[in-house]
């Protein structure tokens, strides 16, 4: 029921599906005079809304309240199977799929599916090859924006992750992991053949090289391959003289840090059983 013919007019157009106020900027059409000057102001970007606490400015009042929801902490759509609770009605529908399982955005490509229409445009730069996200420093590009961030760490020596163990610092939540491995003991990766386990899946994957026989590493001057690039250093240093591992002690030098290791048993107590 509405109080006057204009406004019961206006409402109509719901209905209808007329929307008669059309932008000459992008041809996008308004059943309200008032959403189309609302819209306006996308191309004029002028944002006459602005929030008392953090000076952001929004073109549309209902973005200024949505954002107000940020410092109140108001957050009006429940989810009525979890409980969890959201800012925007959108982020409730985006959450909603995790329990129905609904996943309507698809890869044409690798067939993948996703829950939100971003996580597709972000897995579709995997097949294009786009990397948006470059580095103001060194000029490299990455897919994604997290990516972006933790390589500038690399320029600005950030490391914001610390073991409360040791006080070992790290640039990366996934190598703090792997360093906690040396004092949990854990060693998650399991070799099927000898029952051997490793705290990294690099060394699990070096280790398997050697059931498989695998030697991809070769030298350009004796042809010798060997499984670990490790080793195939070791055997450069022998063909060039090369001794750049240095005793801090009697200052001797050595081409593989494991002949070091040997010596330095001669300035220790230690005694090493030789077989």
């Amino acid at each position: 029921m509405f109080a006057q013919n204009r406004t019961s007019k206006q409402h109509m157009k719901i209905h209808t599906g007329e929307k008669p106020f059309k932008c000459h900027a992008c041809d996008a059409s308004f059943a309200r005079n008032g959403h189309l000057k609302q819209h306006m102001m996308i191309h004029t970007g002028e944002k006459p809304f602005k929030c008392d606490i953090c000076d952001k400015s929004f073109a549309q009042t209902g973005s200024l309240k949505q954002h107000m929801r940020i410092h109140n902490g108001e957050k009006p759509f429940k989810c009525e199977v979890c409980d969890k609770s959201f800012i925007y009605n959108g982020r409730l529908k985006q959450h909603m799929r995790i329990h129905t399982g609904e996943q309507p955005f698809k890869c044409e490509v690798c067939d993948k599916i996703f829950t939100r229409n971003g996580n597709l445009k972000e897995h579709m730069r995997m097949h294009t090859g786009e990397k948006p996200f470059q580095c103001d420093v060194c000029d490299e590009s990455f897919i994604y924006n997290g990516h972006l961030k933790l390589h500038t760490m690399i320029h600005t020596g950030e490391k914001p992750l610390k073991c409360e163990i040791c006080d070992t610092i790290f640039t990366r939540n996934g190598h703090l992991k792997e360093h906690m491995r040396i004092h949990t003991g854990e060693k998650p990766f399991k070799c099927d053949v000898c029952d051997k386990s490793f705290s990294q899946i690099g060394y699990f994957n070096q280790h398997i090289r050697i059931h498989a026989g695998e030697k991809p590493f070769k030298c350009d001057v004796c042809d010798e391959s060997f499984c670990w690039i490790g080793s195939l250093k070791d055997q450069v240093f022998i063909h060039t003289g090369e001794k750049p591992v240095k005793c801090e002690v009697c200052h001797k030098s050595f081409n593989r840090n494991g002949v070091l290791k040997r010596h330095l048993m001669i300035h220790t107590v230690e005694k090493p059983i030789l077989v």
